[in-house]
Parts: structure tokens; C-alpha cells; sequence
């Protein structure tokens, strides 16, 4: 017996997914009969319709559909004629550098947030920037999008959450406890949107970007994470008062003075207390990676010639250097404590580094079987549409399918999909406007973790966050294509 929580709907998607595969799989088309591929393309077409579907209909978690590959692949000829080469090569991607640049980058994130450091830092930016309302939003914005550039833009919401509501509390005391509706609405929206923003800014801020760089560097393009924020960098830092300005339209109307922010974040940060030894290794250890990370392309042509047993590349140093400050962390002490505990990394999402696995697999079949030649063929008018035509049309499409989906089946979906559809000069232009734009999710609590993690305060109605987010959705689409029109093609 099916369980009952399945639902209606999940159930739906489920079945819909396996006659999605049986149908291109199954039924004799032109796929079947491309020269020289058999029907490669066929299975291939009849895996990616599958997991796309149950990805963006969230029918299984999504960690489970990422294993599909694994399942089909290996008893197949997709990869190539002998079956040992073909699991091989499905495995391949699994244990890619980027998924261990990942899963470092969360070990440091959770060290961070064991010794609550991440806390220390927003609330030091957000005193640094100013108390009164406007600049009080401008600085809850500002942090949450800092932190989020190294942490999980989930882990951020959740974290600056209680921040943002422990502000919006001491807020409505000083206001003699008259409830700041407008201002306790945008103070957690700003949560929100600078969890979502922020992430965008690095290649380990969201798993998206993770996904885009890893598929880039299978095709030979290899970003380094220097050339990663100079791209993403600049759109945080133009959209971010673009939030704040549509956010203070509607917050300055119940605004609170400014002496009672001030109160708020002094109480905050005494709270805190001085800083820990734990604290003081955790931002060293960090500082330390992250600038190994930003000289990644001049340590590798460094250390290239002189580790001749192994081809190195800037994912792989960069990986190698976050899983040492992984082990770093984990090995040193204070006080007979563990600088990161073992507890503290059972709340790490490890369900998305198996969903990096299979993105990348799925996308290696695409290619490997034929089925992407195939597609360009079929989308040769759509490639000869001007280049300003296919950039915005797919950061719109990706951006409106981010509002019904999480952004990493989001991007996992549209690499393949647009690798094909648009010209191959402005491919990498496209795929990173595309990574950027899955990111921009505004409108909706379903929509991205973030969003729902504040709809839960109480502040924030689904109304409300439509119409806020809906604006936002189309500002970032639009920045998103003629940012990355612009400088992708000066940094890369």
C-alpha cells in the first residue's frame, strides 16, 4: 500500500516522471535511430525527463532522484560499450572537486555557527553601518547577505532570523509596544532576500553555483573562484539597495526612531560577550582559506610543475584547501573542545552534495549519448535570435521556474536545457546569467527555504511577499542578463 503522505499530488509527479521515461525510452522515435548512437539518446532523454520532473515536483526528496543515474546508467551503453567503463563514468561525477570544495566550505560554515561567530560578525556589521531605521535595514541586509556568502543561504535565514525578531521585539517596546507591522514586515523580508542575494556572491554561497562551475569545468572552462566573485560580487552589491529602496517604501511608514536601535543592537552585542578562543581559530582558519581561495589560480600555476603525479586544476586546489581547513578545524582543540564537533556537522544538508553528483551526471549522459547535438539541431532558430533576446529569455524562464522550485533542481534542469537551446558563443554568458537568476526567488514561501523561514514570523503575509517579490523577481532578472552580458565575457 502506498503511504497516505505521499499525496495526491506527489503521487501524480511520480507516476508522471515514469511515463515521461517510458514514453522517449520505450516508443520508437528519432531518437532511437540518431547514426552511430542507437538509442542512447533515447534513454538519455527518458532519465533527464524523469528526474526533471520528479526535481521540480519535488515527488521524492531530491537527494534520492540525484541517484537515478546510478540506478539506470551503469546496466546501459550510454556512456560507452563496456559496462565496467560505463559505471565508471557515471561514478565519476559524484566525487567531483567542486562537491569537496562544497562539503568544506560547510564544515567551515558549521564551525562558525558552533561558536556562533557568524552572529558576531552581522551584528558588527550592522553596528558599523548605523542604527537609525533606514540604516538599520540597510544593515540587517548587508549582514545577511556577508554571511551567506560562505554560508548555506538556508543556514543564514535561520540564523539572522532570531537576530531579526529579537530587533523587531526590543523595536516595539521602546514604541511603547505598539506593533511595527511595515517595518517588522520588511526587516524580515530583508532577512529573506539578502539570504537568497548573498549567496550569490561566491562559488560556495549556494549550491547552484557549485553546479554551474563544476558543468563549466567539464567542458574544459575552468573559473577560478577570484573570476567566480568578480562576476557574482557585483550583482550583490548593485541589487542589494535596490531591495533596500523597494523594502523602505513600505517600511518607513511605522519606523521606529533611531535611539531605540541603537539600544537594540548595544544590548545584542554585550550580550555576545568578548570573543572566545574557539571563535578566534574559527576566523582564522576562514580568513585564511578564503584568501587561498581568491589566489587559487596563481597557487595552482604555482604548485602545477611541482606535483607532477596528478593534473591539478583550480577546483581541485581550491578543494583541496577547504578540506584542510575542514581537518584543520576538526582536529585542533580549546579547552579540551573540538573546534568543530562531530555533532555540529549532523546538521549539514549532505543530501545536496549527492544532488551535485547527479546534476553532473545527468548532464555527462546529455552529452555523452548524443541527445544534446540532437537538441541543438532542433533549436537552431532559437539560436539565431539576437544575443540580448536568448540571455533575457533565459533569465526570465529560469527565474520563473525558481518560484515554483527549489533553486538547485532549478539550475540542475536549466544547464542541460540551455547548453542547447542557445548559441554557442554566448553559452557560458547564458549559463552563468542562469545561475544568478536562480538564485532571484522573491514572490513566493515555497519558493526557496529562506522565504519560508520567515513566512513563519508572522509578519509577513503571502500578499504581501507577492507583491514585494513579484518587482524583485523582474529587477533581478534583468540586472542578472545584462550584468553577466557585460562582464562574463571581460572576465572569462
Amino acid at each position: 500500500m502506498i503511504p497516505t503522505r505521499l499525496g495526491a499530488w506527489k503521487l501524480s509527479a511520480l507516476l508522471a516522471g515514469i511515463a515521461a521515461f517510458a514514453l522517449l525510452f520505450g516508443l520508437e522515435g528519432p531518437l532511437h535511430h540518431l547514426p552511430g548512437r542507437g538509442s542512447r539518446p533515447a534513454l538519455a532523454a527518458g532519465v533527464t525527463a524523469l528526474m526533471a520532473i520528479w526535481w521540480l515536483s519535488e515527488a521524492l526528496p531530491i537527494h534520492w532522484t540525484a541517484c537515478v543515474p546510478l540506478l539506470v546508467y551503469p546496466f546501459s551503453d550510454v556512456f560507452a560499450t563496456s559496462r565496467l567503463e560505463n559505471a565508471q563514468r557515471v561514478l565519476l561525477p559524484y566525487f567531483d572537486s567542486y562537491i569537496f570544495l562544497f562539503f568544506g566550505g560547510m564544515c567551515i560554515a558549521a564551525a562558525m555557527q558552533q561558536w556562533n561567530l557568524h552572529r558576531r560578525i552581522a551584528l558588527a556589521i550592522m553596528r558599523a553601518i548605523g542604527t537609525d531605521p533606514r540604516r538599520l535595514l540597510l544593515g540587517l541586509l548587508v549582514a545577511t547577505a556577508f554571511v551567506s556568502l560562505w554560508i548555506s543561504n538556508t543556514a543564514t535565514a535561520t540564523m539572522m532570523l532570531p537576530i531579526g525578531l529579537s530587533l523587531i521585539a526590543q523595536l516595539e517596546t521602546h514604541a511603547g509596544g505598539r506593533r511595527l507591522e511595515h517595518y517588522g514586515a520588511s526587516l524580515m523580508l530583508a532577512v529573506a532576500y539578502a539570504s537568497n542575494v548573498g549567496g550569490i556572491g561566491t562559488k560556495i554561497g549556494t549550491a547552484p553555483n557549485a553546479q554551474f562551475a563544476s558543468f563549466m569545468a567539464q567542458r574544459g572552462v575552468e573559473i577560478s573562484f577570484l573570476e567566480y566573485m568578480a562576476i557574482g560580487l557585483p550583482f550583490v552589491a548593485l541589487f542589494l539597495p535596490l531591495v533596500w529602496f523597494v523594502l523602505w517604501r513600505t517600511g518607513r511608514r511605522d519606523a521606529p526612531d533611531a535611539a531605540a536601535g541603537r539600544d537594540v543592537l548595544r544590548a545584542e552585542i554585550a550580550h555576545l560577550g568578548r570573543m572566545r578562543p574557539g571563535e578566534a581559530v574559527v576566523l582564522g582558519v576562514f580568513l585564511c582559506a578564503a584568501g587561498l581561495w581568491i589566489a587559487g589560480r596563481p597557487l595552482t600555476g604555482w604548485l602545477a610543475p611541482r606535483v607532477g603525479f596528478i593534473a591539478l586544476s583550480s577546483a581541485r586546489v581550491e578543494a583541496g584547501i577547504a578540506m584542510t581547513a575542514a581537518c584543520v578545524l576538526m582536529l585542533l582543540r580549546i579547552h579540551g573542545r573540538r573546534v568543530l564537533e562531530i555533532g555540529s556537522l549532523r546538521h549539514l544538508h549532505i543530501g545536496t552534495l549527492l544532488l551535485l553528483g547527479g546534476s553532473l551526471a545527468m548532464a555527462s549522459a546529455i552529452e555523452a549519448s548524443g541527445l544534446s547535438a540532437w537538441l541543438a539541431g532542433q533549436l537552431a532558430a532559437l539560436r539565431e535570435a539576437p544575443a540580448w533576446a536568448q540571455l533575457l529569455l533565459a533569465s526570465l524562464a529560469t527565474v520563473a521556474l525558481s518560484a515554483v522550485a527549489s533553486n538547485v533542481a532549478t539550475i540542475a534542469v536549466m544547464l542541460s536545457v540551455l547548453e542547447s537551446s542557445v548559441a554557442p558563443r554566448i553559452a557560458t554568458t547564458a549559463l552563468f546569467t542562469a545561475t544568478v537568476a536562480a538564485s532571484c526567488d522573491f514572490a513566493l514561501p515555497a519558493g526557496t527555504p529562506p522565504n519560508a523561514i520567515v513566512f513563519s514570523s508572522g509578519y509577513v503575509s503571502v500578499p504581501r511577499m507577492a507583491k514585494t517579490g513579484a518587482l524583485l523577481d523582474l529587477a533581478g532578472a534583468l540586472l542578472a542578463a545584462a550584468l553577466c552580458a557585460w562582464l562574463v565575457p571581460l572576465v572569462l
